[in-house]
């Protein structure tokens, strides 16, 4: 995973909700939850300090290099540049774990943040 360059960021604090969307040109943090129907578009990097249930598009417009983190990443659809994914049918319980997304030889990889991490 590459080195993120700082730019210009969008905060917003509060849920997105259903029928809401959040779309800027540049990195957005979301303070707050992303609920079903909400959607947060950005062209760069995507962070949710909070639980993401709507749909998260980082690196919109191409950036391959954008990542999408999240306190509890459980989306109806997340993409990264042109590329899209869904959560898993079979969702599991438990405590949720930070995760960050990120593309890797033209795949959509999801994975803990601390895994992550302890690989560095």
């Amino acid at each position: 995973i590459k080195n993120y360059e700082e730019g210009y960021t969008k905060f917003y604090k509060g849920t997105v909700r259903s029928g809401q969307l959040l779309d800027y040109n540049g990195h957005i943090t979301v303070i707050g939850d992303v609920n079903p129907g909400g959607e947060v578009i950005a062209t760069g990097n995507i962070i949710v300090i909070g639980t993401v249930r709507g749909m998260i598009h980082a690196g919109a417009g191409g950036n391959k290099d954008a990542i999408v983190f999240g306190l509890n990443l459980k989306p109806t659809q997340l993409r990264i540049a042109d590329l899209i994914t869904r959560p898993p049918d079979n969702e599991s319980e438990g405590l949720p774990i930070p995760e960050m997304a990120y593309i890797k030889d033209g795949k959509i990889y999801i994975e803990g943040y601390l895994h992550l991490k302890e690989r560095t």
